[in-house]
């Protein structure tokens, strides 16, 4: 059984897709972003969950070559609801929805634009912004990395930036990119300095190259959720903790596969659809129906829990996507409770009879 850090009312709202969700009252669940943590060594401090920025403005994995201003509202509210609930963590990069898409915005824009926005109404709001570098092959040396580095700060209005992240790990080049990533903090236009995306191997040179100019490495940004446990298993989680540097899990319910919605009947359409397949979601059915068992015996829902046994590993920050404002306030109702050991351990074994998909040909290099 899930064990409650805040004491409080649970009551319903309307369904979401055909699944009922709870949620705490607003006085809990502003409270329920619990005690920020720091990223690795730096002095970075992050609510426990994020969101990611991926979807946003982009038309061709997620919308589907078309983004109107309706998804244009939706995202914005996505972001306002996740604020006022206590998510300010917010995670984008220089390619996402990349201007040269036909009918793209780049998320950097957006995430500016609804930051500006939103202070504009409220002064006080603190919100934490990472970006990344696209380490592409014409792109060389640590210079390139600060002159990305200033693009992406006009680009979201801002006059640094909290967390810089490598995005990948480049064909060749690496070391002008982690001296690059050091002289970005050393002219104070980041707080804190990351990776993506980077191997155990990797990430041990690139923490070692920064601690000898007295910077730590704070975070590894990978894929990392019950279906996907990868960096379990190739050293990275294990390097992270000795380290002290802190996991970063993108798609931490699987694209959306953890949250039931989808069966083998009715699989994801697009190119996620060619990934999680008929026959994977067939496989994944006995962990799905444990997530949901676990869910109502706490009223939350499965996107809930598999947020929350990441969570529950404290020293891993998920940043779920988010595409409109129900669906941002149901990720932040991953925060203000957490699982048992037992449950956490028992949905790892579930999860172990699954093979997992397919992972990007980054995480090789």
């Amino acid at each position: 059984m899930a064990v409650p850090l805040n004491s409080g009312r649970f009551f319903s709202i309307p369904p979401i897709n055909g699944r009922r969700i709870y949620r705490v009252t607003a006085v809990v669940v502003a409270a329920s972003a619990e005690e920020k943590v720091k990223l690795g060594g730096s002095e970075l401090k992050v609510t426990r969950l994020g969101i990611g920025a991926w979807s946003w403005g982009d038309n061709i994995y997620w919308n589907s070559l078309d983004w109107d201003d309706r998804k244009l509202k939706a995202t914005k509210a996505a972001f306002n609801a996740s604020v006022d609930h206590g998510v300010t963590f917010f995670d984008t990069a220089e390619i996402y929805g990349a201007s040269y898409t036909l009918g793209a915005v780049e998320s950097e824009t957006l995430l500016g634009r609804f930051i500006k926005e939103k202070k504009a109404k409220d002064p006080g709001v603190d919100v934490t912004v990472a970006t990344k570098f696209a380490a592409l092959p014409w792109r060389l040396g640590r210079r390139s990395v600060i002159c990305v580095l200033k693009d992406s700060l006009a680009r979201l209005g801002l006059a640094s930036v909290d967390l810089y992240q490598l995005h990948w790990p480049g064909i060749w080049g690496n070391e002008g990119y982690i001296d690059g990533l050091g002289d970005a903090v050393e002219l104070g236009l980041v707080k804190a300095v990351g990776v993506s995306n980077y191997s155990e191997k990797r990430l041990r040179e690139a923490h070692e190259k920064l601690k000898k100019r007295g910077i730590p490495l704070a975070s590894n940004q990978v894929n990392y959720s019950l279906i996907y446990r990868i960096p379990e298993e190739n050293g990275v989680t294990a390097a992270c903790d000795e380290l002290g540097i802190t996991l970063i899990a993108y798609s931490p319910i699987g694209q959306g596969v953890l949250s039931g919605k989808y069966t083998p009947t009715n699989p994801p359409t697009g190119l996620r659809g060619q990934i999680y397949t008929p026959q994977f979601l067939t496989k994944l059915e006995p962990l799905l129906n444990r997530i949901r068992d676990i869910g109502q015996n706490y009223n939350k829902t499965s996107t809930q829990v598999a947020l929350n046994w990441l969570i529950a590993q404290d020293n891993v920050v998920p940043i779920p996507g988010a595409k409109n404002g129900e669906q941002a306030i149901e990720l932040a109702g991953a925060l203000g409770w957490r699982i048992s050991n037992e449950e956490i351990n028992e949905l790892r074994s579930l999860a172990s009879q699954i093979k997992p998909v397919i992972g990007l040909p980054f995480e090789k290099l």
